[in-house]
């Protein structure tokens, strides 16, 4: 629908639409959204509370449980077998303030043994459980 003027000039309006414009608003918000969703996603906000730690020196209340590369658990450095760590951790909970449990894992163990242990401990009654790393 184009209308011209008598002149023969081609000063009329012309149908189509101008795409130009609208490409490059859409192009730009692209980027923005390109460049801050990242930033968005890794952005996570936690308040940590600030205290000086201290080395734990009572012993009365933990229990070391490791286990070694081969998969061998020991109970306070005494080897143990399936049954003996099942009643060593059913003993540990009947007492009267149940100890923490540090966990001694060795790297190179597989993860299935260090989570046959955790079952343990768990299905036994104790929830006090402490990692101990390097």
């Amino acid at each position: 629908m184009s209308m011209f003027a008598e002149s023969g000039t081609d000063d009329g309006l012309l149908n189509e639409i101008n795409m130009t414009p609208l490409i490059d608003v859409m192009l730009v918000l692209l980027i923005i959204f390109i460049v801050t969703l990242p930033v968005m996603n890794h952005a996570v906000k936690v308040d940590l509370p600030q205290v000086a730690a201290t080395h734990d020196v009572s012993h009365e209340d933990n229990v070391d449980v490791s286990v070694d590369a081969s998969g061998t658990i020991s109970w306070n450095k005494v080897p143990v077998d399936d049954n003996q760590l099942a009643q060593h951790v059913a003993q540990a909970a009947s007492a009267a303030s149940q100890p923490t449990i540090r966990i001694y894992a060795d790297r190179r163990v597989a993860y299935d043994r260090v989570a046959h242990v955790l079952s343990a401990v768990q299905t036994g009654g104790l929830t006090k459980l402490d990692f101990v790393t390097d």
